[in-house]
């Protein structure tokens, strides 16, 4: 950290896929660190890799932090004074840097590769912020199979720098002072650090986060559900809600809080808080999360964000009011755990054929369908366009079945199904209210529900 206690962290990530949960987890709590102590966040890409990077997994990485609402302060786009930001624009400095280390005797050449010489006879202590100190004796650091001192590669034979040397580069000469990564990047540290002591520079501060596990309690993969941020997008996830979420994942603001926005995330987050404790990516809880997101939505955005999977499910959205629309999706209350289910559970609102394509009335017997054409008949007579409204027609539902020895429920479920094509749907008589005299006579009509 810094003397003002500003951190500088970086998220750096290989432009060799699209942005995954693991990559996303990293750079949210990266981003949380710096919000929180009022520093700098930076977005580094390691495209070292020149046969699997490319500029199109770039910009999807970056799209995918967009839509998480993780902006960078320094970085490609946004520009810096410790750039540039891509480690294929660096090659010079790694070679200079390289150089350096040979001239001190720490380093030699090997053909067209360099190799750092190992020190033996050193203990290697860092305090990670997260799991504690770790103390590792230098001939540790780096071993071959058979447990031999293994001199560590700075520049591969093709001129590229490996991932030990240029981290470490880079991190220096940005003035990172957080190294903020998985905890799968332990066992590099020390190899780091022998190489930050062989330069004479200062070591940043080290926080490894906890791994994240499928439900299954085995290591996050493809077959725990989808991996990449997008696929959560497409499946109906609210940003705020995967943000939520990953912040969970070995992180609690306290006194049970489970559902919180980015800002009380930024207030209450503790880097020394988060646990070292594997953290379990359960769908379940995403589910509950991004339920609650849906439910506290302003009616408007929660139009906005149901409205392109209604469009996917070919509804003619546009002939529809937006109040109207916003209004079905308030009454739909807190029913869909994702955007693409509300969507799904809210059709009967914008067509009548997902309607009759679930319902046929085969289920009421004549004496039935006698009951509801009365009932409903004198409804529809008794009420213009104008007063069609939920107390009043549930008012003289339950009266009309007082009157003729008639349960509510023999009308209410047949009036559910005639509106919605469903068993379950919000208060039958606010949906009718909401539909409209007029479409509502046209779907009682189809069914025989009415004269």
């Amino acid at each position: 950290m810094s003397k003002n206690g500003k951190m500088r962290v970086r998220f750096a990530p290989s432009p060799t896929g699209a942005l995954h949960i693991g990559g996303a987890h990293t750079a949210l709590f990266n981003w949380l660190a710096a919000r929180h102590s009022g520093g700098t966040f930076i977005l580094r890409i390691e495209d070292t890799d020149n046969e699997r990077s490319t500029p199109e997994y770039e910009q999807t990485i970056m799209d995918g932090m967009a839509w998480l609402g993780l902006d960078w302060d320094e970085g490609p786009k946004k520009g810096g004074p410790k750039g540039p930001y891509r480690q294929s624009e660096k090659m010079c400095e790694y070679t200079e840097i390289a150089d350096t280390l040979i001239k001190s005797g720490q380093a030699y050449r090997d053909g067209d590769a360099v190799f750092f010489r190992v020190p033996t006879g050193e203990q290697i202590t860092f305090d990670d912020i997260i799991y504690g100190e770790i103390s590792v004796a230098s001939e540790k650091a780096s071993v071959n199979t058979d447990g031999t001192v293994k001199d560590i590669v700075l520049i591969k034979s093709d001129g590229t720098p490996t991932y030990n040397f240029a981290v470490v580069a880079d991190d220096h000469g940005m003035d990172v002072t957080t190294v903020i990564r998985g905890e799968d990047h332990l066992a590099n540290t020390p190899k780091q650090i022998l190489i930050y002591r062989a330069l004479g520079w200062d070591t940043p501060n080290f926080a490894h986060l906890p791994m994240i596990l499928g439900a299954d309690k085995k290591k996050l993969s493809k077959r725990h559900g989808a991996t990449s941020v997008f696929e959560y997008k497409d499946m109906g996830y609210l940003p705020e809600s995967v943000f939520n979420f990953l912040a969970l994942l070995g992180w609690t603001p306290g006194n049970d809080v489970e559902i919180f926005d980015r800002f009380f995330a930024v207030e209450k987050f503790e880097l020394s808080k988060v646990t070292k404790k594997p953290a379990v990516f359960d769908m379940k809880k995403l589910d509950f999360v991004n339920q609650e997101h849906l439910k506290a939505m302003d009616p408007r955005a929660r139009y906005e964000a149901i409205e392109p999977f209604w469009r996917e499910m070919g509804f003619d959205v546009g002939k529809f009011p937006a109040a109207y629309l916003e209004n079905a999706l308030v009454l739909m209350g807190g029913r869909g755990k994702t955007t693409r289910e509300l969507a799904e559970f809210s059709d009967y609102f914008l067509d009548f054929d997902v309607v009759k394509s679930r319902y046929t009335a085969n289920d009421i017997t004549p004496e039935r369908r006698e009951n509801l054409k009365n009932c409903f008949g004198e409804m529809l007579w008794k009420f213009s366009p104008d007063n069609w409204e939920a107390e009043k027609l549930e008012d003289f539902a339950r009266g009309w079945c007082d009157t003729n020895g008639v349960s509510l429920k023999e009308i209410a479920m047949p009036l559910r199904f005639a509106l919605s094509g469903r068993k379950v749907s919000p208060g039958v008589f606010e949906m009718a209210a909401l539909i409209g005299r007029d479409e509502c006579r046209d779907r009682l009509a189809h069914f025989g529900f009415v004269g």
